[in-house]
């Protein structure tokens, strides 16, 4: 079978939908030798490194016309290809259905609150339509939560909708190693409105007044994310390359995650992957990724959050079953697993349009 995948979000720095697409590109060439791979994208982007051989990137539009990508552009070139499905990772399939599809519903956060994403308005328009028309053949959501939230809010089939999890990278995994410097607590993520950053200030500021702990906050800042002023114990990492987060996980006291919304809660995960001690929201996805992996608050509950952390920052032995329940529950994620149950996805995509046409 050959499969392209968009590559367009390899095109931004960082963020949830790059993370997915280059693990994802990368596992199932590996995983399925005999299959042929390919990343499209009208974009300058930079493939995954050390890919395999059955990996392989596409150019770009070749004339004005194939400018107008998803319309023309892809089209052509899943043509000149032989492509068999298509896989759009970041909500988007081609406008023209002439073969199978499968789209990345990543979660519903671009129609619940507008001010979560002042840049989502393409999505906002374009993806109802290619749901409600249905041109994306499957659709993959990475959390039951989501699915059943995209079947009801976009009246979807539910035979069309399959729930496939995600996976924290390999080398997420504990570091040994004495920890240097005051102990901290850490937040690893985008800093923009959904992730609730404002409360991690709130409630470390309220601690700080008892506890010398430090605050650290390893993402980049979105445009529409107001700066942080700089304070004592508060340290802004910024874009963080993701070969430091396993360390900054594994030393960390406590990783919070308090956001409103998620479709999976991917650094979750992967500090839990890490061996870290995890309060996080009590969000449907989160917690269904989660389980007893985490201590999983609500994230408009200041006081319950101040009140946590006081009990466990003077609690080692709590910590420390933190630890080992986030490591058992991390072992049940793999992205093999993520790749073998998105290839099946693939085959009910081509078996579905077939019986369609």
């Amino acid at each position: 079978m050959k499969i392209a995948l968009d590559a367009t979000p390899l095109t931004v720095p960082s963020g949830g939908a790059k993370r997915y697409t280059e693990e994802l590109s990368l596992t199932l060439a590996a995983n399925f030798p005999g299959d042929e791979f390919w990343l499209l994208s009208d974009q300058p982007f930079e493939p995954p490194a050390n890919a395999p051989r059955n990996l392989k990137t596409g150019s770009g539009p070749r004339n004005v016309l194939e400018r107008r990508w998803w319309l023309w552009g892809l089209q052509s070139q899943i043509s000149r290809l032989g492509i068999d499905v298509f896989h759009g990772t970041d909500f988007a399939v081609p406008y023209l259905p002439v073969g199978p599809s499968v789209m990345t519903f990543h979660d519903l956060s671009p129609w619940l609150d507008h001010s979560w994403h002042s840049a989502a308005g393409r999505v906002r328009r374009r993806t109802p339509a290619l749901l409600r028309l249905g041109l994306a053949t499957m659709v993959i959501t990475h959390s039951e939560a989501v699915r059943k939230q995209a079947i009801e809010r976009f009246r979807l089939q539910a035979g069309r909708v399959v729930s496939v999890p995600l996976a924290a990278t390999a080398h997420f995994r504990p570091v040994s190693g004495p920890r240097e410097g005051p102990p901290f607590l850490l937040y690893v993520g985008t800093l923009e409105p959904r992730k609730n950053v404002n409360l991690l200030l709130e409630v470390w500021r309220e601690l700080r007044k008892k506890y010398p702990v430090d605050l650290v906050l390893a993402g980049r800042r979105r445009e529409d994310f107001p700066e942080i002023s700089p304070e004592p114990g508060l340290y802004q990492r910024g874009l963080t390359p993701e070969e430091e987060l396993p360390q900054l996980y594994s030393n960390a006291l406590v990783c919070l995650y308090p956001s409103y919304y998620e479709g999976f809660g991917l650094p979750v995960l992967e500090a839990m992957q890490c061996g870290a001690a995890v309060i996080a929201s009590n969000d449907p996805a989160v917690s269904e990724v989660a389980r007893d992996g985490a201590i999983l608050l609500d994230p408009n509950d200041r006081r319950a959050w101040i009140q946590t952390l006081e009990s466990l920052l003077g609690n080692p032995q709590q910590l420390r079953l933190m630890r080992e329940k986030a490591l058992a529950r991390a072992a049940d994620f793999s992205w093999t697993k993520t790749a073998q149950l998105t290839r099946e996805v693939y085959e009910q995509a081509a078996e579905r349009f077939r019986k369609k046409s």
